[in-house]
């Protein structure tokens, strides 16, 4: 740093004087040493039964208490082999295929419809959030109720003179599975429905003014004009509703099917609990859990481009 100071005679002279020492750049130590419980729990909690999942699918382990030997991919033949995991298989892709679609288009709909506010929409938006306040045993309770051979639906079926038409809905092989599809819509849509119009109530009021200023009606504004708007929003909706029917339609199963008749229910879900904790055969329940990672690892990345997620 340069000074000027005053010679004898009024003369200026300019003088160096030393710079002081830069600060040594601060170490932020402190927000990684709060992040190591987190990463801990991560580890052990969430990568540890990842690994344990492919660890368990390549050993022959019969049971908790029995020996444990190493099976490589005899499992793997033993599971693609079996025709009840390609029955499992096939009734996952049909509950994903029918039930996601539904909900998700169903569950924007009812949610845009709310968004615009209409008389009583509060009211409907505790409706609608009702099955997700019921335990998956109460809903199962109530399925069983109305589809059962002496339940509400049949006996509303003999009270319009289409007696005929009723049927063991749950025990029926033709059915049991679109049974199993309807009660994960009617758990999930109302739920989603609110999440939709919670969002779709944060877009601002000057783009629904525009669009109807254009003549865009409600179908062309709710297609055209929001859903872009919220197009990131759907895809994240999307997949939660993708990992939940997938990972927990065995709770459904459990309840009301027992993945019956014969396999016509069973999902490849409902398969690794059967496996684990009815048959016995961990080695088989896992490589089929392994199937199952890999299909909702694929399913969320088709999701994300689908939806072009940018994270």
């Amino acid at each position: 740093m340069t000074l000027l100071s005053s010679a004898p005679g009024g003369a200026s002279v300019a003088r160096k004087t030393p710079s002081a020492p830069a600060a040594p750049p601060r170490r932020k130590q402190g927000g990684v040493i709060l992040a190591v419980p987190a990463l801990v729990w991560y580890l052990v909690f969430m990568v540890g039964p990842l690994v344990a999942i492919f660890v368990i699918a390549a050993l022959h382990w019969p049971g908790m208490l029995q020996p444990v030997s190493f099976a490589g991919l005899q499992n793997v033949r033993t599971v693609l082999d079996d025709p009840v995991f390609m029955d499992a298989v096939t009734n996952t892709a049909v509950q994903l295929v029918v039930a996601l679609p539904l909900m998700i288009v169903g569950a924007y709909m009812l949610g845009y419809y709310v968004a615009q506010q209409p008389p009583g929409h509060r009211v409907l938006r505790y409706l609608l959030f009702i099955p997700g306040l019921i335990s998956t045993p109460a809903k199962a309770m109530v399925f069983y109720a109305v589809l059962s051979p002496d339940g509400l639906f049949n006996g509303a079926l003999d009270k319009l003179g289409l007696g005929s038409l009723a049927d063991a809905w749950l025990a029926s092989p033709s059915t049991a599975l679109a049974c199993l599809i309807v009660l994960d819509v009617w758990s999930g849509i109302g739920f989603t429905a609110v999440l939709f119009a919670a969002r779709l109530g944060s877009v601002p009021d000057e783009i629904g003014e525009a669009a109807q200023l254009d003549g865009a009606g409600h179908w062309r504004a709710m297609w055209r004009i929001h859903f872009p708007v919220i197009r990131d929003f759907v895809g994240v909706v999307t997949m939660l509703q993708f990992l939940w029917t997938l990972f927990g339609s065995a709770q459904n199963v459990l309840l009301l099917t027992q993945g019956g008749p014969g396999s016509s229910s069973t999902t490849l879900s409902f398969l690794v609990y059967q496996k684990a904790f009815i048959a016995a055969d961990l080695g088989y329940s896992q490589t089929a859990g392994v199937f199952l990672f890999l299909v909702g690892l694929a399913g969320l990345l088709t999701i994300r481009r689908v939806f072009r997620q940018n994270y």
